[in-house]
């Protein structure tokens, strides 16, 4: 039987309705690994009695940070081409000169799972050091059969061996690998063709596609996702970052768990996602690198319910964050979100962006993922940058390393 721990004397933000939901003097008792109760101190029932304590020395309790969107697993790294964009080059410009993704897939291919996984490792502690308990991990590097399936693997092993929950996203249908040049369908093909051996390895959760110009075109994704409904995995999309290709309305005619990026989003794709109940994925990580101009219809988006999510987007190219806090941060200042939209943005709204509805919020049932912050209120995590406040995190009921040196130095 799982015992009971008492989690007392902290701030709570449980993000549990439409606002803060913060509560002075707060407890949180969990069962294992879920939440048994949330509430003040005084009002905590009587049977609750806990066998382990935990004084968090009135620290700020959130839930567990969530990472939607990631490239976390690849090998070398791409600052020379950033100093190219600084120097004037596009991004595009870059890509069509064979860098790029390109760049990145022939490094990914060259190493062995050990390097990548040495390498994936130092970026997730990296990511778990700053209040995050959940990420996503997509391939896309390797564009190969055993390379996706390596990755997808290391990704799969950075979940099990360290302190946060790894869900998988299958981004074969990332670019176009050489050995293909000219030959961009018979490379969807052998996308299609791997995904069912990839599934029955237990390494995919969802299936993910890059449409866009220096992508693949509307009718090619839509034949990754066919081959991925008819194997019942849920999608999601790299849409409407550089042109609007309908995209985001085309995932979302599949059920799409999120669209990303979405700078060019239409109202046609807006109305197609909010009857999908598909998140809006925003990445201001990658406007930031590139320069972008053009920002994602954040009004139109509000307006129409849509659920924001924001993540690091942590790739070599575009968006080598390895701050989500920070993302918050930015989403706010580039993008307008409020605080209390940019902090639900790395809680439970990007859980529903990766299907999941038992994380993001402090309640009953929930999972008792948290995320310890010497702050005194949550809206802090949009406006402090270049430091880190996480004092540890508490995943699935056990206290990572961090947290339980905090708690044992309040106690």
């Amino acid at each position: 039987m799982n015992e009971l721990q008492l989690w007392h004397h902290a701030r709570l933000a449980t993000l549990a309705g439409s606002d803060w939901g913060l509560i002075d003097d707060g407890v949180v008792v969990t069962e294992g690994d879920r939440i048994r109760w949330v509430g003040p101190a005084a009002e905590r029932p009587a049977e609750l009695r806990p066998a382990l304590t935990h004084d968090l020395g009135g620290l700020l309790l959130t839930p567990g940070l969530v990472d939607c969107h990631t490239h976390l697993v690849y090998g070398g790294q791409r600052a020379d081409e950033a100093e190219l964009r600084l120097n004037g080059a596009s991004y595009e410009q870059i890509a069509r000169a064979g860098g790029g993704i390109r760049s990145t897939v022939a490094a990914t291919r060259a190493a062995d799972e050990a390097a990548l996984f040495d390498a994936a490792a130092a970026r997730a502690r990296a990511l778990i050091a700053q209040g995050v308990t959940t990420l996503e991990v997509k391939s896309g590097y390797g564009l190969a059969a055993e390379a996706e399936a390596r990755c997808l693997r290391v990704a799969r092993r950075l979940g099990a061996e360290l302190p946060v929950t790894v869900l998988t996203s299958y981004l074969g249908a990332h670019a176009l690998p050489p050995e293909f040049d000219g030959r961009t369908d018979d490379y969807i093909d052998a996308v299609c063709a791997w995904l069912p051996a990839l599934q029955a390895q237990g390494v995919v959760d969802a299936v993910d596609a890059f449409c866009d110009t220096i992508g693949f075109t509307p009718a090619q994704t839509r034949r990754v996702f066919e081959a991925a409904q008819r194997l019942g995995l849920p999608v999601k999309l790299h849409a409407e970052q550089l042109s609007d290709q309908g995209g985001a309305a085309l995932a979302a005619s599949f059920g799409a768990l999120s669209c990303d990026h979405l700078e060019h989003l239409s109202a046609d794709g807006i109305a197609a996602m909010r009857a999908a109940g598909s998140v809006a994925v925003l990445l201001p990580g990658a406007f930031y690198m590139l320069r972008e101009t053009r920002l994602p219809p954040i009004d139109a988006l509000r307006a129409a319910g849509v659920p924001m999510a924001v993540s690091t987007d942590h790739n070599p190219g575009t968006s080598p964050a390895l701050s989500l806090p920070l993302m918050a941060h930015m989403a706010c200042s580039f993008f307008r979100l409020t605080p209390l939209e940019a902090v639900q943005g790395i809680t439970a709204h990007a859980a529903r962006a990766l299907g999941l509805a038992d994380r993001g919020r402090l309640a009953a049932g929930q999972r008792a993922d948290f995320a310890l912050w010497r702050l005194s209120h949550p809206n802090e995590l949009c406006y402090w940058f270049g430091g880190n406040p996480c004092r540890g995190t508490v995943v699935g009921g056990r206290a990572t390393a961090a947290a339980a040196a905090t708690a044992a130095t309040l106690s």
